[in-house]
């Protein structure tokens, strides 16, 4: 699947367009109607093309469902390495992170949701473990070229992209269980990267507002 690119043209853009169209197609009917009955030829009726250009944008409904969350996922590594090499790691981390969170284009709580459906149904769910197993070796080069170290022999860069996704999913899924004391899904995400550069010798408070 392509990435994310600095400056796509046109052509480029036209095709991310019809992808996204494909897979919002795919993820609504799945949550409509079930995703083991959705067919190719349905998605491709939703989004207002041929089941032709379907097929040449994916290669099965599994990997249009997941496209969604592939492209948000890969971003991460795509900013990570735009930002300045100067630039401290965690503050690279904590800019990428809460910028995502607080753009108004993105909603947070329709990831949530495209996540449970995933992992409800086997089969979108036996997919995404195998793209999990890409994006974390892609997250574990980005922040191994990021510190200076060896991604496949330091074992650092890969905790630190293990232990990244999971705080944040975590603070998310708190948010969205409506039982903290934040006042925004930000506050906990903002906390959970603060836990993670201090450690876990002591909790880390919510910040006071």
């Amino acid at each position: 699947m392509d990435r994310v690119t600095t400056n796509p043209s046109l052509r480029d853009r036209k095709k991310a367009a019809t992808r996204a169209a494909l897979s919002a197609a795919a993820i609504k009917l799945g949550r409509c109607l079930g995703f083991e009955v959705v067919t190719a030829e349905a998605i491709a009726a939703e989004a207002g093309v041929s089941t032709r250009t379907f097929h040449n944008y994916f290669s099965s409904k599994e990997e249009a469902a997941l496209h969604y969350l592939e492209e948000g996922a890969f971003e991460w590594v795509e900013l990570l390495r735009q930002r300045p090499a100067s630039e401290p790691f965690w503050e690279s981390l904590r800019h990428i992170v809460l910028g995502i969170i607080d753009d108004p284009d993105r909603d947070i709580h329709e990831t949530m949701e495209v996540a449970k459906m995933v992992e409800s149904t086997p089969n979108l769910l036996a997919r995404k473990l195998e793209l999990d197993s890409t994006l974390s070796q892609a997250f574990t080069d980005a922040i191994a070229e990021r510190i200076g170290m060896d991604s496949r022999a330091d074992l650092y860069p890969r905790m630190l992209q293990s232990i990244i996704g999971a705080a944040v999913s975590a603070a998310l899924a708190l948010w969205e269980s409506g039982e903290s004391h934040a006042s925004s899904a930000r506050e906990l995400v903002e906390q959970s990267l603060a836990q993670l550069e201090h450690g876990f010798v002591d909790p880390v408070p919510l910040k006071q507002n």
